[in-house]
């Protein structure tokens, strides 16, 4: 049975908001555009590397597979083992507005049947994965739902103030498990954890 994973950059205030540059996604007014070039390294892309080799399947918001049908099409490099897996997986997109998608490969998910065909889907993945990346209100809407078995958060060392947040107020309390950490020389934060239900509440008392 494959697994549902979620990767996404975060500022240390949470934020996940147009990593990638500054016109990436200027909703609410933000911007901060661009915040996670100026700490990418080479570690941090040997972590991206490692996560793409274990992907059976993509699920994706519309919004960045936008982004990413603009971008990775393009990259024709067999060496090039993000865009080799991103072009030649399969690719579902939830999306209520999307209607003829020109990436090839890609299967458009929407309705009342989401969360079975998510669900599905997964399932028939073996032991590789159906990874989700990015993709916020899509993140959250999972989330909620208990449907992410793994979460990679790279944390960038940068805080904005302002942005879409990952985890945003009115969210499931959810415990998680940390299964694996690393930090980049530029300051990273890796962190990889594995929700294990909802959260219980004490008192040192």
């Amino acid at each position: 049975m494959g697994k549902l994973t979620l990767t996404t950059f975060l500022t240390l205030d949470g934020v996940m908001q147009a990593p990638g540059g500054p016109d990436e996604d200027r909703r609410g007014g933000f911007a901060c555009g661009g915040w996670v070039v100026p700490f990418f390294d080479d570690a941090a892309g040997e972590f991206v590397e490692e996560n793409f080799d274990r992907a059976g399947a993509f699920l994706l918001g519309r919004r960045t597979y936008e982004i990413f049908a603009a971008y990775w099409p393009r990259k024709t490099d067999p060496a090039d083992k993000i865009a080799s897996r991103l072009n030649g997986l399969p690719k579902y997109v939830a999306s209520t507005t999307l209607k003829d998608p020109e990436w090839a490969g890609t299967t458009v998910i929407d309705g009342e049947e989401m969360q079975s065909d998510i669900v599905r889907v997964k399932d028939a993945l073996g032991d590789r994965e159906l990874q989700v990346h990015g993709s916020g209100l899509l993140a959250q809407w999972l989330l909620a739902r208990d449907l992410v078995d793994e979460m990679h958060l790279m944390v960038f060392p940068v805080y904005l103030g302002g942005g879409q947040r990952l985890f945003p107020t009115g969210g499931l309390p959810t415990a998680c498990e940390l299964v694996a950490s690393r930090t980049t020389p530029n300051g990273i934060a890796i962190h990889t954890y594995r929700p294990t239900g909802r959260a219980a509440f004490g008192t040192f008392d």
